[in-house]
């Protein structure tokens, strides 16, 4: 199964793969203008600065016991068998919020240009064969593996 590894000590924080994320849910436009804070474009993942001023990026990790998935009442969130991947529903989601509470590394979260729904990475499954955040990553801090 395939998975997306970081490697926090080469991240410089330069948030491409933020830009890539948020670029890769446009229906049209240039990588140019896009605004990180509008929320019709908001990005799966972010960089966090840490008290030793050390770059972590936060990123889903469609985890092996994903509790997430495990936590959603409604079916909107599953692991899929095939890919390990988890993926979300907005269409059957109850707005519950137990996933982003039950998240062990706080990725998900409400969207925040409704409130309504959950942001979450999709390994750009609609988009080839490699996520846009690791395409983008110019020091190669994020990648993808294949796992057991």
């Amino acid at each position: 199964m395939k998975r997306i590894l970081i490697d926090a000590e080469k991240c410089m924080g330069c948030k491409n793969c933020s830009i890539a994320c948020a670029h890769a849910r446009r229906p049209s436009g240039s990588l140019y203008d896009i605004a990180l804070s509008d929320p019709e474009t908001e990005s799966r993942n972010t960089i966090l600065l840490d008290g030793k001023k050390q770059y972590k990026p936060l990123f889903c990790r469609h985890c092996a016991r994903p509790s997430c998935a495990n936590s959603c009442m409604s079916g909107a969130m599953v692991k899929d068998a095939k890919t390990g991947h988890v993926w979300y529903d907005r269409h059957k989601c109850a707005q519950c919020f137990m996933c982003v509470m039950n998240c062990p590394f706080g990725v998900l979260k409400p969207d925040r240009a409704t409130g309504k729904y959950v942001v979450k990475c999709d390994f750009c499954k609609d988009r080839g064969s490699e996520p846009e955040c690791v395409k983008n990553c110019p020091t190669k801090a994020i990648h993808v593996k294949e796992v057991d």
